[in-house]
């Protein structure tokens, strides 16, 4: 399950870690961070450097360019978040069918 199939009107800050995280995964560029996760220059600086100081987050130096990659508890975050959004889908209850 990708984090774009979830289309919330407001994202929480896990949600938005969330996808930082997943586009992040085989490293990533600041401004690809930035559009892929919609979020101004300001917003993502934010997010980096909590994200960066919990260790969810590495920065590697790439040809001269800064990547952003997600780390092992980086993507421990990511599937325990995917698993309990999974656990929140409303799923039909066939007892309330007629």
């Amino acid at each position: 399950m990708s984090l774009a199939d979830n289309n919330p009107r407001r994202r929480d800050r896990m949600f938005v870690m969330a996808e930082i995280l997943e586009v992040a995964l085989d490293g990533a560029l600041k401004t690809h961070l930035m559009y892929k996760a919609n979020l101004s220059f300001a917003q993502l600086n934010e997010y980096l450097k909590l994200m960066l100081d919990l260790q969810l987050l590495e920065m590697m130096g790439n040809n001269g360019k800064t990547v952003y990659k997600t780390t092992s508890k980086g993507a421990l975050y990511l599937q325990r978040y995917t698993k309990i959004q999974d656990l929140m889908k409303k799923e039909p209850n066939p007892n309330l069918e007629s």
